[in-house]
C-alpha cells in the first residue's frame, strides 16, 4: 500500500512545510500557510533518458527585427523556443519598445501581443501615436494565463509578446496574483510553452524600488536572458542592457532616443557622448569596451586642499576602491599628498564602468585636476597601472585605436610596450614617475 502525506503550503509565495506555521518563514506573511494534500509516493512516471548521440539538432534561425540595437543585444536576434525578459523603471518607454519590436516581426513572423496592463483601446491609441502599423499584429488583452496558454498551443505563433507577466494571472493556483508563488508558476508554465511549441516570448517585467526586477530574481533564474532599459539622467537616452543572455553576450548595451513618435536607434552614440566633452583640468577622455563596443568616456575629477581633518572621498559611476588605489600609487611615487586633499571623482553622462583600463584615465585625470592644466585636446588615454607604479598595455587596443580614428581623436597616451597601429600619435610611458612631463611646460 502507498503511503500517503499531507504538505502546509504558503498562499503567498508557495513556501512548503510538513508542519502548520503561523507566520510564513519565507514572506513574513500571516496565515497564509494551508494544508494540501500531497500525492501517493510513487506515483511519478521515470524520465527518459537518452543518449545524445541520438539527439538530432534542428537548424536555429535567429528571427531578426531590423532594429540593429536591438538584435545587437539579443545576440543577434531572437532564438525561437526561447523566454526573454525586459524590464525597467515605470514609464522608461518598455511597452513602447515591446511594440516597435512586435510590428518589425509581424512582417514575417506571426506574432500575438498579450496586454495584461492595458486596454485594447490604450493599446491602439499608443500604436497610433507611435505610427505603428499593425494591421499583421493580433492583440489580446485577456490577462488568463490558461487563456493564453491556449490560444498559442492551438494557433502556434511564432512570438509571443506578454506585457506584463506580473499582471497575469492563473485560475486555480493558490498564490495571489503578482505574488512571488504565482509569478514561479507563471513563468515555468510559458518556459515549458515555448520550448515544447518553439515559441519564442518576450515578456515585460516590474521592477522594486530597488532597481532590480521583482520576484526577486525568481524570473531572472527561469527565463534564458534578462534585459533592462534604463534612462539616462541628462538626455532622453534609452539604454539596454543584457544582463542575463543563453543564447549571446551579457553585459551587451544598445541605445534609443525617446521622441515624439517613440524610440529611435542611436547608432554613433561615441558621437552623441562627445558633443558635451570638456577640455579643463581633471577632465580626460578614456575608451572602455562595454560587450562589443567601445564607449568613449569622460573621466571628470576634482582634488582640493582639505578643510576638515578627514579627506573626502565621493566617487560616482566607477569603482570607489579603484580611484582610491590610484591616488594612493600616485602618492607613493610622485609624493604628492593626496592623503591631504578632497577627492571627488565622476563619469560623465551616467555610466558605469569596471575595467583596469581606465586606471591611467584616473591617474591623468587627479594629476590634471591637482596641478590645474589640463591634458592635450583630443587625447584618448589607455592603460592599467601596477601596484609598482608601471604603466601596463591594455587588450583589445586595435578596437579602442580604430573607434580613436573614426571620431577625431589626434593622441593616444599609452604604455611604453603597447603596441598599436593607428594613424594617431601616441605618447607613451613605462612608469608613473614619467606622468609629470605632460604637466611640466
Amino acid at each position: 500500500m502507498t503511503k500517503k502525506s499531507s504538505i502546509y503550503s504558503c498562499n503567498n509565495c508557495s513556501y512548503q512545510t510538513i508542519k502548520w506555521l503561523g507566520c510564513c518563514p519565507d514572506c513574513q506573511r500571516f496565515d497564509t500557510i494551508k494544508l494540501i494534500p500531497a500525492k501517493a509516493v510513487g506515483q511519478a512516471i521515470p524520465a527518459a533518458l537518452s543518449d545524445l548521440s541520438t539527439i538530432t539538432l534542428e537548424p536555429t534561425k535567429r528571427m531578426l527585427t531590423g532594429i540593429k540595437e536591438w538584435d545587437r543585444v539579443t545576440g543577434g536576434g531572437i532564438v525561437p523556443g526561447s523566454f526573454s525578459i525586459l524590464t525597467g523603471d515605470p514609464g522608461i518607454g518598455k511597452s513602447t519598445l515591446l511594440l516597435h519590436i512586435a510590428q518589425q516581426l509581424a512582417n514575417t513572423y506571426k506574432v500575438f501581443y498579450f496586454s495584461s496592463e492595458e486596454s485594447l483601446e490604450q493599446v491602439k491609441s499608443r500604436a497610433e501615436r507611435l505610427h505603428i502599423q499593425a494591421q499583421k499584429l493580433l492583440f489580446s488583452d485577456d490577462p488568463n494565463l490558461e487563456s493564453l496558454l491556449a490560444t498559442c498551443i492551438q494557433e502556434k505563433p511564432a512570438v509571443v509578446i506578454i506585457d506584463s507577466i506580473q499582471n497575469c494571472y492563473i485560475t486555480d493556483s493558490p498564490a495571489l496574483s503578482g505574488s512571488i508563488g504565482q509569478l514561479k508558476e507563471a513563468a515555468f508554465k510559458l518556459m515549458r510553452m515555448a520550448k515544447e511549441n518553439r515559441i519564442a516570448i518576450i515578456a515585460s517585467g516590474h521592477i522594486t524600488k530597488e532597481g532590480v526586477m521583482a520576484g526577486p530574481k525568481t524570473l531572472e533564474h527561469l527565463v534564458d536572458a534578462v534585459f533592462y532599459l534604463q534612462g539616462e539622467d541628462r538626455w532622453q537616452t534609452r539604454v539596454l542592457r543584457s544582463v542575463k543572455n543563453r543564447f549571446g553576450t551579457v553585459c551587451e548595451l544598445g541605445f534609443f532616443s525617446m521622441e515624439e513618435h517613440g524610440l529611435k536607434e542611436m547608432p554613433n552614440i561615441n558621437e552623441h557622448l562627445l558633443e558635451e566633452l570638456s577640455h579643463n583640468p581633471g577632465s580626460v577622455l578614456i575608451s572602455f569596451i562595454e560587450g562589443s563596443r567601445p564607449l568613449l568616456i569622460e573621466l571628470q575629477a576634482l582634488v582640493l586642499q582639505s578643510k576638515y581633518g578627514i579627506p573626502q572621498r565621493v566617487v560616482s559611476g566607477i569603482d570607489h576602491t579603484q580611484v582610491v588605489l590610484i591616488a594612493a600609487i600616485l602618492e607613493k611615487y610622485l609624493h604628492i599628498k593626496f592623503g591631504t586633499h578632497d577627492i571627488f571623482f565622476k563619469i560623465s553622462g551616467s555610466f558605469k564602468i569596471k575595467s583596469a583600463s581606465a586606471d591611467l584615465g584616473i591617474a591623468l585625470a587627479l594629476l590634471s585636476s591637482y596641478f590645474q592644466k589640463p591634458l592635450p585636446e583630443k587625447s584618448l588615454i589607455l592603460g592599467e597601472v601596477s601596484l609598482t607604479g608601471q604603466i601596463k598595455p591594455i587588450n583589445q587596443m586595435t578596437v579602442h585605436a580604430a573607434e580613436a580614428e573614426k571620431f577625431g581623436i589626434q593622441r593616444l597616451i599609452l604604455a611604453q610596450n603597447q603596441k598599436v597601429d593607428t594613424s594617431c600619435k601616441t605618447l607613451k610611458f613605462s612608469h608613473v614617475y614619467e606622468l609629470v612631463t605632460l604637466f611640466s611646460e
